[in-house]
């Protein structure tokens, strides 16, 4: 019985990923990895894999980005990590960009 609701109930497309995304709205501080310009926005969701968050200034696919994202309380630790940008879209207001990357590496800070 349970195969057959699976069959007629479709999971949701999130559900079919490897890793939860978890909504969030946290800073972030990026800069290029040999650049150093630093830049914030802010996170608006995580997973084991990647993360999106919404920047002011576009980043072209394939970017390499050290990012360290900045909880809001002291018992979640900070997220310091070499990226890369796999995703960039104007936000339909146009006001900004949403970036999607990849965790390539975690780093030490």
């Amino acid at each position: 019985m349970q195969r057959l609701k699976e069959k007629l109930m479709p999971r949701d497309y999130d559900e079919k990923r490897d890793f939860i995304r978890v909504q969030v709205d946290c800073d972030i501080h990026y800069k290029e990895q040999d650049g150093d310009e630093q830049y914030q926005g802010r996170v608006k969701n995580l997973s084991g894999r990647g993360m999106m968050f919404v920047s002011e200034i576009g980043i072209s696919p394939e970017t390499l980005l050290e990012v360290h994202v900045a909880p809001h309380n002291e018992l979640t630790p900070a997220l310091n990590a070499l990226v890369r940008v796999v995703r960039m879209a104007r936000q339909k207001n146009g006001e900004a960009y949403e970036i999607g990357a990849v965790i390539q590496q975690m780093l030490d800070e």
